[in-house]
Formats: C-alpha cells, structure tokens, sequence
C-alpha cells in the first residue's frame, strides 16, 4: 500500500481518544503483513513486534517506536427538545474552528449533521465581536428528539466530516494526521526494516489517549519495557503568524527534539545518522515535557532513554491539517537507519551520561 493512501484511509477514519477501537482492525490489519507478532493490549495500544535478525538469545534490545492513532473529537452530552445535540469535547478544540462544519455522529449507526450558527443579521453587537462558546453551539441533524434518541446516546462519539485531499506538489490536507501521520510513519519504517538485516527487536506501537493525556504509551511503556523509547508526533509547520524559532519548515525533514525529555546521547546519534545518510533534518528545541507520547515513555519504571521526532504540520488540531508526504518518507528512512545502527557493542557507551 502506498504511503498516501495508508494515510488517506486513517485520516478519513474516525477514532477519537477513548474510542481508538474503531479504527483498530484497519491498522492491524496493515501492520500483520510485515510483523512477526501483533497483539492489542489491555488499553487498547496496538503492538506490532519486528524481530531482530542479527539477534542472539540471551541479549535482545527492545526498542519501542511510539505513534498515537486517537484524534481530537467531540461527545454527546445531551440530546434536547427539537432534536439538537449538545457536546463537549475531546482533546484540545479550538471552538472557533467548530461552527459550519458537518460532523459525524458515531451512534448506533453514523449520522451526518452540521454545527450551525446564529445568522449575523439576529446577531447582537457583542455577539459578533465573540467567538461562541462550546455550551452555546449544538448540532442538527435534521431529525426530531424521539427518533435521535433511537439511534444516539449521551456518550457516543462525534468527528467531524473530512475526506483527505491532495494540495499542491507533495502535501495533503484532512484531519486526525495529528497523528496517524506518525503511525504511518511507523508502517512505511517497518516496511523498510523487512528489507534489511537489523539487531534490536522493534515494538511499533500506536498508542491509545495521548490526546487527553498519554495514558497508552505509558501503559505500554511500562509492559514493554524498552531500551530506547521513540515517540513520532507532530510538530508546528511554518505558517507566516508564527515566530520561526518555534516551527519547523515543510517538506525539509523531520524534527529532531533537544530538551530535558530526550537523552543527549541518543539524540547525537540520531543527528548522526542523519548526517551520514543525507537525510533532511530540523533541531526543534524544547525545553520541558514535550506533550507528547515520549514524555510518558521517559518516566515508565525507572526511566527509558528516550528521543522524540516530529512531523512538521501546519493548522494544528484542526480539520484542515497539513502534512508533506517527504516529510513522512525521510522520517521513516531516519528511524530505519537509525535502527540498523544500533547493537549490543555499541548500545552501552550511547546510553551513557
């Protein structure tokens, strides 16, 4: 399967944080090909295992590759007179981003809807100077309360209804690529890895709730209990409002984070692949937890020397993300090789202070 249309197919599907299990199927189904073992955990976390083929017995390393397939999303809090859905959220909304979109209400079978608004000419001064809150805003669905309530529950699931398009040159624009690019990602590298002879076992784990808190990776994390834990995630894509500093740059390689939650000696041998295969890369400098998966990874037992990768991504936790698809193939290149440089020789003197 081609890159872009494994990411077509996850960013079309619909599984928001706590209810990944619907999207389950599709990526196991992707992975089971190329894995010599696949399993899903108590939590959800799906775990596809790629042995080493330099490997003895008695000393395997464990590397964990972390990509969290739960998007942002909303929920039912209740279904009122009239027919219209109010909801909450799921992960970090933008409100003002909601209003007009068509959404996808995941009840006992899906039901397209739309989040209307106030038309400008009922609107009062104020109200056009303010942006609408969630409480304020509800969903219509064109049916009346009885029949809904046959069909939607308070505590089912809603997304909003967005099909991945191609832009111009290599970049793509959908939802959820925050971060089912990752776990594509993973599936482009453990293609890669079938190709070559490597000494670490390779944990590909997408991993359940990073959204609302990185509960999968720390559950999997801790059962796998890797030598070196890698988190792929996002990063902020320049857009002309932002300060350059803080971004990374389409289409010119994936982030490299340097900060209090990534091992320095780990991290200079990922520059260093990098380097001596001339693949494209972009130092993203964080200075605490990064938010991501690999801050839950970090802290599991008694520590895992752990690096994080980011994807550059433009319009973040929105419906219109946008990744480049280069972004994405020299990200999985940089972890293949990386992999491939790792062995029992020379693993001690990297995970050295």
């Amino acid at each position: 399967m081609k890159t872009e249309d494994f990411l077509k197919i996850l960013s079309d599907s619909h599984g928001v944080s706590g209810y990944e299990y619907k999207i389950k199927d599709t990526i196991i189904s992707a992975f089971d090909k190329y894995s010599d073992e696949i399993r899903t955990d108590n939590l959800g976390n799906i775990i596809a295992i790629k042995k080493g083929t330099l490997s003895n017995n008695k000393d395997r390393i464990k590397i964990m590759l972390a990509a969290h397939m739960d998007e942002i999303g909303l929920i039912v809090t209740d279904i009122e007179d009239g027919g219209f859905i109010r909801f909450s959220t799921i992960g970090g909304i933008d409100p003002r981003t909601l209003l007009g979109q068509e959404v996808i209400v995941h009840g006992k079978k899906n039901l397209f809807g739309i989040i209307g608004a106030k038309p400008p000419h009922l609107q009062e001064e104020a109200e056009r100077n303010n942006s609408v809150k969630i409480e304020d805003m509800s969903i219509d669905l064109g049916l009346d309360r009885k029949d809904i309530k046959n069909i939607v529950q308070i505590g089912d699931s809603i997304t909003i209804k967005r099909e991945l398009i191609k832009l111009q040159g290599n970049r793509v624009t959908g939802k959820a690529l925050d971060d089912r690019a990752g776990v594509v990602t993973l599936y482009e590298c453990i293609r890669k890895l079938n190709t070559i002879n490597h000494h670490p076992d390779i944990y590909f784990v997408s991993t359940v709730q990073e959204e609302v808190g990185c509960r999968g990776a720390a559950t999997s994390a801790y059962n796998i209990n890797p030598d070196i834990g890698i988190a792929i995630d996002v990063g902020f894509g320049s857009t002309p409002e932002l300060p350059k500093e803080d971004t990374l740059e389409m289409g010119k390689g994936p982030g490299i984070t340097l900060g209090g939650n990534i091992h320095p000696g780990l991290r200079e041998k990922l520059v260093s692949v990098a380097k001596d295969y001339n693949i494209p890369f972009q130092l993203e400098v964080d200075p605490g937890p990064t938010g991501t998966d690999a801050r839950a990874i970090q802290i599991t037992r008694q520590g895992i020397p752990t690096l994080c990768i980011s994807i550059p991504l433009r319009y973040m936790h929105t419906s219109v993300e946008v990744v480049d698809l280069k972004d994405i193939e020299n990200t999985a290149k940089l972890l293949t090789f990386f992999i491939s440089s790792i062995s029992n020789e020379n693993l001690e003197g990297l995970l050295c202070y």
